[in-house]
């Protein structure tokens, strides 16, 4: 959202990520798929499950939101990195998720996330049905965009109003409704093979808010003036259109074909070529979502004409990406990354990798190819497309920072998010009141708080700078949007790139406590250069060669706990393909290594097979007090 607008660490917490072997692993695509669920559940609003919220800095929130107005609107998610729930962004989230579900619904399943997606799902819909009370009323948001950003202060804090907005026959919003039907009826496809019955309740608000969105045509931001500062609509008639597509995909009932069909040209699905595709341009989507309906082969010759000129349009976005289009391409950064426009621009990002993804999918099925002005492509450089935004995002650019909050060993600290960066409501009772939170929090050069994992910052501009500060948000501040189309990307790029892998190679932690507590404006810590030992062991040719650094320190009452380095290096001539490692002293969590049965015994992990000459790995443990002590054993 456009606003105008140390790091204190805890046991496992302070582990977020472990170097890999760039040459032969590449990315934790499994990691990075479940570090963004979390974001989620960071930003939701309303009464939080006891058993099911991972996220342990947040509590309950918003318990009132519009009372005031007659309505139950309490849930859904709050838009970034502050309190308004603006309904545009949040159902085109919904619509993203759902649409992971449902192409990559193998890979999650397989990953063992179906559940964590689901209910990331969950959590807005269930609030769509609250806030489509009649068939002709939907509640668009609740905050005043405004007044939420003279304030810092987290959720549980809120002092701000929270006027909620409606639409109605009077007061129209067709890009809102269409959105909101699109993102409900993919939902019910996602979640008919585990509970028909639910299903069947988003299908039927789905069918009445299209009815809507139609019959009673305008801007919701012309009904709703407060949300044209921060998420202005450029139109309605692709939301028609997306939202007719996704009807007829979740029902196959002819009259929704028929919709796009007899609409294609006058709502502009087979008259724009797009370079962008985001929550208020639904185009491209549309477009490839037809193409693969019409490559499927399951509708009439009637509209077979018109839904070829979609997949030239959904060929126009995919070679316009690959840079084969003729010139009209899209922009990239020197370092390979999409660039659309300034503010926030990794939800362009993800948004366009995500539907990369999906049509490599389509055309590999039917073993088609692109075809475009400057040459043909062949599905895997699709799906490679969508690789290099993720492995950019992840660490792959000029700044070798991930911009994925948690992930790796180098993300964005000062994210330009309320909750994240004022303590906890479990660790810092008082409350944080609206000028005080700016006073204490804002402006406080150290590190959040609380690390918002997952977390999708706005990314680089166009010519990959970056500047981490709290007051940047164009480039520090996460979204909704960005965040929605990651589900099916990572699942799809981590079984396409790297199989299955086993839990316990995950980095992310096991559990999420709450962090400790910094007092209001403390003195800033001072850390000292990384302590650092090297050690060849055994005899000078041992190929081998260990080194050691303690790279952060952070107190916790009286206790002292240390961030350890291990990396491994192959010094040798030859490829290295087994390690055994015996490690004594270790007293806290370790990641980056395969533990066995025997006590203190550790290998290198599944996703290193070898470590040719020259390479290296690491692995990192916490602890307080001295490192542990790292003997080889053997190695092979």
């Amino acid at each position: 959202m456009r606003t105008n607008n140390i790091i204190i660490l805890f046991s496992s917490l302070l582990v977020v990520g472990i170097a890999h072997v760039e040459a032969s692993a590449g990315y934790n695509y499994a990691d990075a798929l479940d570090k963004s669920l979390l974001f989620f559940e960071a930003q939701r609003s309303g009464k939080l499950p006891s058993q099911d919220q991972r996220v342990k800095w947040r509590s309950d929130s918003g318990l009132r939101d519009g009372l005031a107005q007659g309505a139950d609107l309490v849930g859904g998610y709050y838009d970034a990195g502050d309190h308004v729930k603006f309904g545009l962004p949040m159902a085109f989230t919904a619509t993203m998720l759902s649409w992971g579900v449902i192409d990559f619904r193998k890979e999650i399943k397989s990953l063992d996330q179906m559940g964590h997606s689901l209910w990331a799902i969950r959590w807005a819909t269930d609030y769509f049905i609250k806030a489509h009370p009649k068939p002709n009323v939907l509640w668009a948001q609740v905050g005043d965009g405004d007044s939420d950003h003279y304030c810092w202060e987290r959720a549980e804090d809120m002092t701000t109003s929270r006027t909620a907005y409606k639409l109605d026959q009077n007061h129209p919003g067709s890009d809102l409704a269409g959105e909101t039907a699109a993102a409900l009826a993919a939902a019910s496809i996602a979640f008919k093979p585990y509970n028909s019955s639910y299903s069947s309740i988003l299908l039927s608000h789905a069918k009445q808010l299209f009815t809507f969105a139609d019959r009673f045509r305008g801007l919701y931001d012309d009904s709703i003036p407060n949300a044209k500062n921060f998420y202005t609509s450029s139109g309605y008639s692709d939301e028609l259109l997306w939202a007719a597509a996704w009807l007829y995909r979740a029902t196959n009932e002819e009259n929704y074909l028929k919709y796009v069909v007899d609409n294609a040209v006058y709502m502009g699905g087979t008259g724009w070529s797009v370079k962008e595709f985001s929550w208020d341009n639904k185009y491209a989507g549309v477009q490839i979502l037809l193409t693969k309906i019409l490559l499927e082969g399951k509708v009439g010759s009637a509209y077979t004409s018109t839904l070829k000129q979609y997949q030239a349009k959904a060929d126009y976005f995919a070679c316009a990406m690959l840079q084969k289009n003729g010139g009209y391409n899209a922009h990239l950064t020197p370092g390979g990354l999409l660039y659309v426009r300034e503010w926030n621009n990794m939800q362009y990002a993800t948004s366009a990798a995500f539907l990369l993804a999906v049509y490599s999918d389509t055309l590999d099925a039917k073993n088609a190819k692109l075809t475009c002005p400057d040459g043909q492509a062949q599905p895997k450089e699709l799906l490679n497309f969508a690789k290099s935004q993720a492995d950019y995002i992840l660490g792959k650019n000029p700044k070798s920072i991930s911009y994925l909050v948690g992930y790796g060993s180098k993300y964005p600290i000062h994210v330009h998010h309320r909750g994240s960066s004022i303590p906890s409501v479990y660790n810092y009772h008082s409350m944080v009141g609206c000028v005080q939170g700016f006073d204490s929090w804002y402006r406080r050069s150290e590190a959040n708080p609380n690390i918002i994992y997952g977390a999708l910052v706005g990314g680089p501009d166009k010519n990959d700078g970056f500047s981490d500060d709290r007051s940047n948000y164009e480039q520090t501040e996460p979204t909704l949007s960005a965040g929605g189309p990651l589900l099916g990307l990572f699942s799809k790029l981590q079984i396409a790139f790297n199989g299955i892998p086993s839990s316990k190679y995950r980095d992310t932690p096991s559990s999420y406590k709450p962090t400790p507590t910094p007092k209001p404006k403390p003195t800033p810590t001072t850390y000292s250069q990384s302590e650092t030992t090297e050690t060849n062991q055994n005899n000078n040719a041992t190929p081998i060669k260990l080194v050691h650094s303690i790279t952060n320190t952070w107190n916790v009452g009286h206790k002292t706990y240390y961030r350890h380095n291990v990396m491994i290096k192959n010094i040798s001539k030859k490829k290295i393909t087994s390690l055994k490692l015996e490690i004594q002293n270790l007293t806290g969590s370790l990641w980056g290594l395969s533990q066995s049965k025997e006590k203190n015994i550790y290998y290198f992990p599944q996703w290193i097979k070898v470590l040719k000459p020259g390479e290296q790995c690491n692995f990192v443990y916490v602890q307080g007090g001295p490192q542990a002590k790292v003997t080889i054993i053997s190695y092979h």
